[in-house]
């Protein structure tokens, strides 16, 4: 499994930043406030500068927040053999406990569209009008030569006891229904405990769209994926479900089954390969989301979705966050003409987070049936947006239904229609420049390489090299890693800074999150930034979950000439100190207990060099920002003295290295 540091894409080689430009930053969630406008993908900027936008044949909200349920969720989509275009979702009925949750009262609702999607017709509810259930992860498969639509899904009664909903309490079982007449109507639900293995506690279908096999042995086998839990919630992986008359009737086929305690395959997507064999490509549930950047695994079967030939192991350079992704099969040379080539619909922003880093909607591709994924896409959408589902439209353009909202990645769910030439014409580079964490590292040891969001380019200092920031959009993101934690112990932050502003905030470093957010551990963090229109100071705080305290210097230092700031805590002591001079000091509360201390959140986090996590989304007006240049920046897990803060200072790259986190020296752009 390969860290974020060591991956590169086939053949690349070092660039110059100039030929990386990237004109959209997004980062960390500043308040999960569903916002229920849906975000204009025509107007979203693209991370390739030189990018012409997607041109969007179809772009519309059939799906609503507050419409006809608080809010919508998990997409499918699919084509019938007539042309009629079928969007399901889950449509989630708030309740006090819940709001737009997995738990409650879900019904799996569905829209058709008679025109490729511009215009729907109004909602029906497929299943759950008539009772307070969980119904979800509707997975709609087409058999082409009945016609028939089978939607398999799962249901639960989690939401028996509405003052306490949970998911742990009541089995969960998978249902089919079915419509032949594209649609229209549907049949009652049947259960499918055949579906079940014996031992499992947690089943569900998809999400997104089953296939129809359409070569080899197994021509006309319709598979729909799913996932479960097992061994008392100890073991979990995917299955297939196989119909070999329609969709009439089911039985299981491939099955996985992994520790729980790490890596293992959740919310599979399918494609049969030119082979003849199943393709299958699934998020990756490492409970531990900070381990790893790879949040893809695969597999194949080549039986037809009997079996799979081998474990699920990491999908290389393809930059995602924790989140259902979608295959599907766009050409086989052997049966048009045109390059073998399977589409993945998915965020493209790399990051643990499966809230704060689904952003970034982008559709790529792979010409060799899966084992290898272009990282030049198409940007669909820049906003907050989750989960995805393609199909192809019977014009033969590509549609895809997926969730967005506006502060948050879900809510809302979204189509857009664009033809395969308008994709490719769009296409840009997906995977966003790195610069190198160069502390001395054991063997083995990842770096915490920064990932470059923006046009951040390299500059100049004394003759060296340095990173220039043109307070728009540019910052630099550290993907959370556990040698990224300096949680309750003893830390310091250098960096060398010069910048000319006189008005707004301009952070150098903000590390996880930010004071007076909700839930309070959310305001975990640590940051070091220089205010020229805020007093004139330069400003460092720690929070925790007992509250923020805060050091301040009287000199944002906006004089245009290098400095060096040293920001240290320990035990309760704050210091902060430039060129060497007398620090400032401050005394953090001592709070109860050891976690009163702690600056960094227990789950997954990022930090920012040069911004305030929320920007893209910070409140109007807000645009906090670092405009100047930055060198040398630094973190130790330990409280630096005065002598060795001077040696880094002078340049000396052998202090504490046992205790060095990050050194970041820009010198390259990769």
């Amino acid at each position: 499994m390969l860290p974020l540091s060591e991956r590169r894409p086939p053949g690349a080689r070092r660039f110059a930043l100039s030929a990386w430009l990237c004109a959209l930053s997004l980062a960390v969630l500043a308040a999960v406030v569903l916002a229920v406008t849906p975000q204009s993908p025509a107007t979203a900027a693209t991370p390739g500068a030189t990018a012409a936008p997607l041109a969007t044949q179809v772009s519309n909200t059939p799906f609503k927040a507050r419409e006809n349920y608080h809010c919508t969720r998990i997409p499918a989509l699919v084509t019938t053999t007539k042309g009629v275009l079928l969007a399901f979702a889950e449509g989630r009925t708030r309740l006090t406990t819940t709001g737009c949750h997995d738990v409650g009262d879900n019904d799996i609702v569905l829209k058709r569209s008679l025109d490729g999607g511009a215009t729907w017709q109004d909602l029906q509810v497929v299943v759950g009008a008539g009772d307070e259930l969980a119904h979800g992860n509707p997975a709609p498969v087409v058999d082409a030569v009945t016609g028939r639509i089978t939607v398999l899904y799962s249901s639960s009664d989690w939401n028996r006891d509405q003052t306490n909903p949970k998911r742990d309490a009541f089995p969960r079982t998978v249902h089919a229904v079915h419509s032949m007449d594209g649609g229209a109507t549907w049949s009652q639900s049947v259960p499918q405990p055949q579906l079940k293995a014996a031992g499992w506690g947690w089943v569900s279908t998809g999400p997104g769209h089953g296939i129809q096999l359409g070569r080899g042995p197994h021509h006309g086998r319709l598979i729909v994926p799913g996932d479960h839990t097992a061994g008392g919630d100890t073991t979990a992986g995917g299955q297939l479900y196989l119909s070999d008359d329609g969709g009439l009737t089911w039985t299981l086929g491939a099955t996985s089954e992994s520790s729980k305690s790490g890596a293992y395959p959740a919310e599979l997507t399918v494609a049969q390969t030119t082979g003849g064999g199943v393709y299958v490509n699934a998020r990756n549930s490492e409970p531990t989301r900070c381990l790893t950047n790879e949040h893809r695994l695969e597999s194949v079967s080549a039986d037809g979705g009997g079996s799979f030939a081998d474990p699920f192991t990491p999908v290389a350079n393809l930059d995602t966050s924790p989140v259902y992704g979608s295959l599907l099969r766009l050409h086989a040379e052997d049966q048009d003409a045109k390059p073998d080539r399977l589409l993945y619909s998915g965020a493209s922003r790399l990051g643990p987070s499966p809230l704060e880093d689904r952003r970034e909607l982008a559709v790529r591709s792979s010409y060799d049936e899966g084992r290898t994924w272009k990282t030049v896409g198409t940007l669909v959408s820049a906003a907050r947006t989750g989960y995805s589902d393609l199909t192809v439209l019977p014009n033969g353009s590509i549609g895809v239904l997926y969730e967005t909202a506006g502060n948050i990645p879900h809510g809302n769910l979204t189509f857009s229609a664009f033809t395969e030439q308008a994709m490719d014409d769009a296409g840009t580079e997906l995977r966003r420049p790195r610069t190198a964490d160069t502390r001395v590292r054991a063997p083995g040891e990842a770096g915490n390489h920064a990932i470059i969001h923006g046009g951040a380019q390299l500059g100049t200092r004394l003759g060296g090299v340095a990173m220039e920031f043109d307070g728009q959009d540019d910052y630099l993101r550290l993907v959370c890693s556990p040698s990224l934690r300096v949680g309750e112990g003893d830390f310091t932050v250098t960096a060398w800074f010069r910048h000319t502003a006189t008005t707004g905030t301009l952070p150098i470093i903000w590390a996880y999150g930010m004071p007076g957010t909700d839930p309070a551990k959310k305001g975990r963090h640590f940051s070091v930034r220089a205010e020229p229109g805020a007093g004139n100071v330069l400003r460092a705080t720690v929070g925790t979950d007992i509250g923020s305290t805060e050091v301040t210097l009287p000199s944002s230092y906006n004089d245009g000439t290098w400095h060096h700031v040293v920001f240290t805590r320990q035990g309760l002591s704050l210091s902060l100190a430039v060129d060497g001079a007398a620090p400032a000091t401050a005394t953090m509360p001592a709070g109860t207990k050891a976690s009163d201390r702690n600056v960094t959140p227990g789950a997954e986090f990022n930090i920012h060099i040069g911004a305030r996590p929320d920007f893209p989304n910070q409140p109007a007006g807000v645009a906090q920002l670092f405009r100047g240049t930055l060198d040398d920046v630094r973190l130790f897990g330990t409280a630096l003295t005065d002598a060795e803060a001077a040696e880094v200072k002078a340049g000396s790259l052998a202090v504490a290295n046992d205790k060095e986190k990050l050194r970041l020296g820009f010198s390259t752009i990769w």
